[in-house]
């Protein structure tokens, strides 16, 4: 911050600061003020993270990183557009870690990127806005916890539902304890996505860098299937739909579930002790590795244990319990629906016990991040309490997908107990370089 209190603090003519005034863009906070973001990743997702963060008016998109020249197009016209300035593109996303002018880095990588990226910035003193998960495996993951807290750096993870109005009503809700003792909670994806082929490998795009695109993955020939949109059915740079849209189903249920043991005087419901899986790639006849049919139970141990259910089916064209993606929570005088949009509980006989509705944006978690970045507070969705957590049931669950049985999970050590293979799973088999995992 001591940039910005330097450019507050610096002395001004009266002609010079009324100069710099006319040249702000409508709307946006003095350029002194204005926290200076650079963005890694323009398309898909990432291109509506650009958005988000330059229609906010305490911030400027200063600088874009992509590795695929074609995607800088879209995300600098959003940039001219909301603030009225061009900003810098490059395709290396280290400069933007070395930028000193730069405060926080958002990053809206694939899978496989990033953890890289969100280590190398909270060692620069910079501040993080990841994507979900937190990232590839369960010790990438980690290594971002200890980054962040080593370097007291605000570390904010994609899963908007924990800034929206409609997840903390639903949650204000389950604390009066009106769903009365809950021990079980489900989550599920019956969103129909279509299967992706079997293309031939060929030259990658032009311009695109791709041995660094593949990063610390294993060296293979370009697909246009192991790159945009579909690298994440792939076990080197993605983590499924479990990691896809699981994770933010996975956070409300076990968020909600968690809410409702406090409730019941309980306490928090902590990580899993034990995850077991059943199904696996069944429908699409297609080069996806990671499953299309999928259940993961979750079991939280203690005095009075509880579960967590996730389904996962990708190919159903209708919805369940009016939500084709959502989270339950289920007590013995009630139960609750919260989807993306809105959330109902009921009683018996179906009476409706309360209801509330909203968006599911991320406008108000960038927000939050920007505002935690003045004052310091753990964001809404903070990567050591919330996101890690949360990305872990989704590693977890895949994990023991790969391995076929179920497997106590130590929550001290975020390791398997006593099952090797299941461990190796936690990181990739090697670190292809010079894109190794770093040190902390």
């Amino acid at each position: 911050m001591q940039r910005r209190e330097f450019l507050a603090s610096s002395a001004l003519s009266v002609a010079g600061a009324a100069a710099a005034l006319a040249a702000e863009p409508v709307g946006k906070a003095a350029a002194s003020e204005r926290i200076r973001v650079g963005c890694v990743g323009t398309g898909g997702r990432a291109l509506s993270l650009v958005n988000t963060f330059s229609r906010n008016k305490q911030c400027e998109v200063v600088a874009l990183a992509d590795l695929d020249p074609a995607k800088f197009g879209p995300a600098v016209a959003a940039v001219e557009k909301n603030q009225g300035s061009t900003p810098q593109t490059v395709p290396d996303f280290r400069k933007l870690i070395d930028d000193k002018s730069l405060d926080a880095i958002v990053v809206g990588t694939p899978d496989h990127w990033h953890a890289i990226p969100t280590i190398l910035a909270c060692l620069a003193g910079k501040d993080v806005y990841v994507e979900k998960p937190d990232g590839h495996n369960i010790v990438e993951g980690q290594r971002m916890v200890a980054a962040l807290k080593k370097h007291g750096r605000v570390v904010q993870m994609g899963t908007q539902a924990r800034s929206t109005e409609r997840m903390r009503s639903a949650i204000e809700f389950i604390k009066t304890g009106t769903l009365g003792r809950c021990l079980v909670a489900r989550a599920w994806e019956s969103a129909k996505q279509g299967g992706i082929g079997f293309p031939k490998d060929r030259e990658p795009p032009a311009g695109v860098d791709y041995d660094m695109w593949l990063g610390p993955a294993a060296k293979r020939p370009f697909n246009p299937n192991r790159f945009h949109g579909r690298w994440r059915w792939f076990y080197d740079f993605g983590t499924g739909d479990l990691g896809n849209d699981g994770v933010h189903r996975l956070d409300m249920a076990a968020w909600a579930l968690s809410a409702a043991s406090e409730a019941q005087g309980d306490g928090p419901i902590g990580l899993p002790t034990t995850v077991a899986t059943a199904g696996g790639k069944w429908y699409f006849d297609d080069m996806q590795e990671w499953p299309d049919t999928l259940q993961v139970n979750y079991e939280f141990g203690g005095a009075r244990p509880k579960i967590l259910t996730y389904e996962m089916r990708i190919w159903a064209p209708y919805s369940f319990l009016g939500e084709s993606e959502a989270a339950a929570v289920y007590g013995d005088k009630g139960f609750i629906v919260i989807g993306n949009s809105s959330w109902k509980a009921f009683g018996p006989g179906n009476t409706v016990l309360g209801e509330g509705s909203g968006g599911n944006d991320e406008t108000e978690h960038v927000q939050n991040f920007l505002d935690c970045i003045k004052s310091r507070n753990k964001p809404n969705a903070d990567l050591e309490t919330v996101g890690h957590p949360s990305s872990l049931l989704c590693h977890m669950g895949n994990v023991a997908t790969r391995v076929g049985r179920k497997l106590v999970f130590d929550a001290k050590t975020e390791m398997f107990v006593n099952d090797k293979d299941a461990n190796a799973l936690r990181t990739r088999p090697e670190y292809r370089a010079p894109w190794l995992l770093p040190e902390v």
